[in-house]
């Protein structure tokens, strides 16, 4: 009997044990996590875990807290946790039938730090029972963290950073004026206005054509002549034109006094109404707003004259201060300055570099591929224009290129102690930050660099940086660069990508890494052991990433991906 009862205790301990443990046992088949494999977007990363509770699975009286964990070598971060209840427990939690069970949806979202490349998911589950507290064993949901995103600082390296252009212009388009004023109803060119200051003035320039004709040419003497718009429009028409014909003499004679061969073009305008109205816009007249507005009311000169006449209060002034300033010829020297050619530069920089502009030595720079000289004629340039950024900026830029980041940043630095809102300069220095993962200052430096030519570019690389990838492929799209490689790749643009990859004229042992990811990506076998494989001949280190790149997971026991990295 004894042992009747002992077998009815055991029996009772484990259908008591069996009930209980319902709850003791999560499975990974409960919860899916997308993505599949974790990965880095941006400086983040995000995953969303959906998980169900099957029927018969949750007791009525416990409370169950789960709480995602990414675990890695170093340590771990941990996610918000989620609670759910049983259906006999007050409070404010979910309830999960007992009878039907229930399914859930939880997002998390981790800042990254380079040592999660190795990470995996686990949930991590906390049951209470009244009083009582214990823990179960925690689920593994994913499985390590592709960190392709993260090439961004590799990619950022040998992107196209913003040089400051020099301003040389070989041809200098020049143009001198001066207005001949005529009497009311008169053509007649009167000598006080033929020997006027203006006049005076643009017989100098002209005769400076003439003499310096090495380095100056006359394109043409530019003539437009017109009248006041007051009394009727065949009168100022017959004014205006001869006004045009007698100033167009003139301007034939002042060309045989110089000696120059040249074209005289003329034109007339019978009503000066453009004239008219620029002038009463910026004068103090009372009516001012009012006459702007009758000109845009009426097309017909005869009716905007009336109309404006009938504003007596105000027409005697226009008369006296507007009107005798329309009675006018302008006369417009248009000519030519030639500048030095690259030889000339070459050599007046060899001889002595202080008789050049700034502008002839900063484009000096770009006639030798020497670095060395290029050196020479920012320092030069520094020397002889000191409160200039750009040869700084500029050697920060070879630094740069160069690898030698400490003293790109002394230079950039130097850039912008002389000007501190140069776009170039700022672009720059957000590179720097890039390089260093600071993305939250690189993009306040690149923000404010936006306008420089090389602008969008960094803001490509400073979205590739942030998650945005379409915004980063839209902005690099033609750049034919690393950084446009990547972004392509990374926002799922595998034909642009391939596309930007053979236009690349010197592709490095990074842009060949990315063809190898593009080709694990597509399914590309060629391209994953002809990227790894040239890429780790131009730079070793790279196998180590490669056999740890989850993009090459399924390479991984290959014994050719092996052979390639070993």
């Amino acid at each position: 009997m004894l042992k009747k009862f002992s077998l009815l205790l055991v029996m009772a301990a484990v259908m008591l044990s069996s009930c209980s443990s319902k709850m003791k046992s999560m499975k990974s088949e409960f919860f899916t996590v997308t993505p599949g494999v974790l990965e880095v977007v941006g400086s983040e990363i995000p995953a969303t875990i959906d998980g169900r509770f099957p029927a018969k699975f949750f007791n009525k009286k416990s409370v169950l807290t789960i709480t995602p964990v990414l675990k890695y070598e170093g340590g771990e971060a941990m996610s918000e946790p989620v609670t759910f209840q049983g259906e006999k427990v007050r409070g404010n939690d979910r309830a999960i039938s007992y009878d039907n069970g229930g399914s859930f949806k939880m997002k998390v979202q981790y800042d990254y730090i380079p040592a999660m490349e190795d990470a995996e998911l686990y949930l991590r589950f906390v049951i209470n029972k009244g009083k009582k507290t214990k823990t179960i064993p925690e689920v593994k949901v994913a499985d390590g963290c592709i960190a392709t995103s993260q090439l961004y600082r590799q990619t950022a390296a040998t992107a196209n950073i913003a040089v400051g252009e020099d301003a040389f212009q070989r041809v200098i388009k020049q143009a001198k004026e001066a207005n001949i004023m005529f009497l009311i109803q008169q053509a007649n060119l009167r000598a006080s206005e033929l020997n006027s200051t203006e006049m005076e003035e643009f017989r100098a320039a002209l005769k400076d054509v003439a003499t310096d004709y090495e380095n100056k040419v006359l394109d043409e003497i530019k003539v437009s002549a017109y009248a006041s718009p007051d009394g009727g429009v065949m009168l100022n028409d017959g004014i205006a034109v001869v006004r045009e014909m007698n100033t167009a003499k003139q301007m034939k004679k002042e060309l045989k006094k110089a000696k120059l061969d040249g074209y005289v073009d003329s034109e007339y305008t019978a009503e000066d109404w453009e004239g008219f109205k620029e002038l009463v816009s910026k004068s103090n007249l009372p009516d001012k707003e009012l006459i702007l507005r009758l000109l845009s009311m009426y097309n017909d000169p005869e009716e905007r004259e009336q109309q404006i006449k009938n504003i007596s209060s105000v027409y005697a002034e226009l008369a006296d201060e507007i009107l005798p300033k329309l009675r006018r010829a302008r006369v417009t020297l248009n000519y030519q300055i030639i500048g030095r050619s690259d030889d000339q530069i070459k050599a007046q920089y060899a001889a002595d570099p202080s008789v050049l502009s700034l502008e002839e030595i900063l484009y000096s720079s770009i006639l030798t591929e020497n670095e060395a000289e290029q050196t020479d004629i920012f320092n030069t340039a520094i020397k002889l224009y000191p409160n200039d950024y750009r040869a700084y900026n500029n050697l920060g830029v070879m630094a740069y290129n160069n690898g030698d980041y400490s003293t790109a940043a002394s230079y950039f630095a130097k850039a912008e102690n002389v000007a501190k809102s140069a776009p170039e300069v700022m672009v720059n220095l957000g590179y720097l930050e890039l390089l260093q993962g600071n993305v939250a200052e690189a993009e306040g430096y690149m923000t404010k660099g936006a306008d420089a030519k090389a602008g969008d570019e960094a803001l490509g690389n400073l979205y590739i940086a942030q998650g945005e990838y379409g915004r980063a492929a839209a902005l690099l799209k033609g750049k034919n660069t690393n950084s446009a490689l990547l972004a392509q790749v990374l926002n799922k643009n595998y034909v642009a990508a391939r596309e930007t990859l053979e236009a690349m004229e010197t592709p490095d042992a990074m842009t060949y890494y990315i063809k190898a990811v593009l080709g694990a990506r597509t399914s590309n076998v060629g391209f994953v052991y002809d990227g790894l494989k040239k890429a780790v001949e131009l730079d070793p280190s790279l196998a180590k990433k490669a056999m740890g790149d989850l993009e090459f997971a399924k390479y991984v026991k290959d014994a050719t991906f092996c052979d390639i990295l070993k």
